[in-house]
């Protein structure tokens, strides 16, 4: 049977045991849908009622341009080295662990594409956190981390030609002109997306477009 919706809102809800916190991580190559699927999974799970779910990305933790700069990384953001990948899993840890006090995560501004330090509240009574970023299954460096604070990690898949036209659309969004962001597609985008499609085969589920509903269909 084809893989649903309602598969995994269950499976993601079963991911929860007594006493316990737990965290989902979404990946996939840029412009796969992980935001789209978190922000499905977090609204659809929560509903109308108190709060249990919280969505935390991985993006917060970009590195700020000034130290891309000062490192010689700009021309690359979005890299795995353009990211604090130890801070990341540092986070992870105290949000498994930490379940007494209010922790805040980093976000990511899009227009600005800079991150923002406490922008993201997790409460204790978040018992399902969901995380979502490119390198959640990376075995290099600090990203080797990840993983082992994670109950399950998911993989978006998309046919590569629609994934390129989001990515495309979205760079313009934010700011690009359009040969700007389909340069910028083809060469650093699509080197990550190289090196994270290669991480696929040590995902737990491998999550098809038609299971993600659109925005209207997902919140109950």
């Amino acid at each position: 049977m084809p893989l649903t919706f309602d598969d995994l809102l269950e499976r993601a809800a079963s991911l929860v045991r007594p006493g316990r916190r737990a965290l989902l991580g979404i990946t996939g190559s840029p412009g796969a849908g992980k935001t789209t699927l978190a922000e499905r999974l977090t609204a659809a799970l929560n509903g109308d009622g108190e709060p249990w779910v919280a969505h935390v990305p991985m993006d917060g933790f970009h590195l700020a341009d000034v130290e891309l700069d000062r490192l010689g990384r700009r021309d690359r953001k979005g890299a795995p080295d353009t990211f604090d990948a130890a801070g990341y899993a540092a986070l992870l840890r105290r949000l498994r662990d930490d379940e007494h006090d209010v922790v805040y995560a980093p976000g990511f501004e899009r227009t600005l594409e800079q991150p923002l330090a406490g922008a993201i509240p997790v409460p204790p009574a978040a018992r399902l956190v969901v995380t979502e970023g490119n390198y959640l299954l990376l075995e290099e460096g600090a990203w080797a981390r990840v993983r082992a604070r994670l109950d399950e990690v998911w993989f978006c898949a998309l046919d590569e030609t629609e994934r390129v036209r989001r990515l495309v659309a979205r760079h313009e969004e934010f700011g690009k002109g359009h040969d700007e962001a389909v340069a910028w597609v083809l060469g650093t985008d699509q080197r990550n997306a190289d090196l994270v499609a290669a991480t696929r085969e040590r995902a737990d589920l491998v999550v098809p477009p038609a299971a993600v509903p659109t925005a209207d269909a997902a919140v109950r």
